[in-house]
């Protein structure tokens, strides 16, 4: 990834690397294959598309959801792009699981297909399962990480002031004669900070992605819920409350750097002020990972470049909002190598 933009340093929209490096870091974690992010491969293509599409859908009003009369006809052709796009996902998962069964003789790293095909007894999934589960990963983990990346950047492009302080801590934690290691990351306090005041900004999930389904009456602070009511978590809104924040709007990473002998303001789920990854039984289960991995990649885009508006385009932070909420038009800088 770090060789491609320095290939395109005097300009580059960002989003299209960003993208094909999480699929392919997905690739790698779950089905054991690792491809070149500067040339196109037909496997990731399928991939991606296949991604984009259930994206799309997902992110789609559901016109037939509020008018179940409609749902016969299907105007919006929903039901018949989810019926074509289920076996295509099925074949290209399967196919991989297939591959994973064969003998091979060599003694190769494991990934999360062997994880699963090695469980026996009664955790031994079904294929149908292995594939909901694989397909889950694939689907949830590629967009967010780069969402969120370009989130970041775009504020880094806009502050340089702190940018240039992350980029500081970088110097004292790391230097500039190494790269960056995932083991620097808990000593990187203030990016940290960066990611989570990014997060409450512009939370790549902002109605926490998935609805809940009201199975009984209920009554919630004096609103009575009726049984099949469709119910969403609006953390972009509570994120932006100022009731819970002060100066909401504003962009302020300082308020997550934990003073003396305060804790650490977690975004995990413990405190529902900032919960973007959910919170509960129901919490995304790929949250560390996720968070990890995000943190990890900027502070290494950081090292290597400074991030730069471009003279002709400016950072706009509109929004769009689909299955994620992304930058509504894709950002374009340019980039100031920092090391030799």
């Amino acid at each position: 990834m770090v060789a491609i933009f320095k290939e395109h340093h005097h300009s580059i929209t960002v989003r299209g690397v960003l993208k094909r490096a999480s699929l392919n870091n997905m690739m790698c974690s779950v089905f054991g294959r690792e491809y070149r992010l500067d040339s196109l491969n037909n496997e990731v293509e399928q991939l991606r598309a296949l991604v984009d599409e259930g994206y799309d859908l997902l992110g789609t009003l559901n016109w037939t959801d509020h008018l179940p009369w409609l749902s016969d006809f299907d105007p919006q052709k929903i039901r018949c792009r989810c019926s074509n796009l289920l076996p295509k996902v099925n074949r290209f998962v399967s196919r991989i699981i297939a591959e994973h069964r064969l003998p091979t003789g060599a003694v190769e790293t494991r990934d999360f297909v062997d994880v699963l095909l090695s469980l026996q007894g009664p955790d031994k999934l079904t294929d149908a399962d292995m594939i909901a589960v694989l397909w889950e990963m694939i689907f949830r983990g590629t967009d967010t990480v780069a969402v969120l990346i370009e989130w970041i950047l775009a504020r880094m492009a806009l502050h340089p002031d702190v940018q240039s302080r992350v980029q500081d801590e970088l110097n004292k934690v790391v230097g500039k004669s190494r790269d960056v290691d995932e083991s620097d990351i808990s000593s990187l306090v203030y990016l940290q900070a960066v990611v989570k005041e990014v997060l409450r900004l512009h939370p790549p999930g902002p109605l926490l992605s998935w609805a809940r389904l009201a199975m009984t009456d209920t009554t919630i602070d004096g609103y009575h819920v009726p049984a099949g009511t469709t119910a969403m978590v609006n953390m972009w809104a509570i994120a932006r409350d100022p009731d819970l924040w002060a100066d909401p709007l504003e962009f302020i990473p300082e308020r997550f750097v934990a003073k003396d002998g305060d804790m650490e303001f977690s975004v995990l789920g413990s405190d529902l002020r900032l919960a973007p990854f959910g919170s509960g039984r129901r919490t995304c289960p790929g949250k560390n990972l996720g968070l990890t991995t995000v943190t990890f990649w900027v502070a290494t885009l950081l090292h290597e470049f400074e991030w730069v508006p471009c003279d002709d385009i400016t950072v706009d932070l509109s929004e769009i909002l689909g299955l994620s909420c992304e930058m509504a038009n894709p950002l374009t800088v340019k980039l100031q190598p920092r090391r030799p």
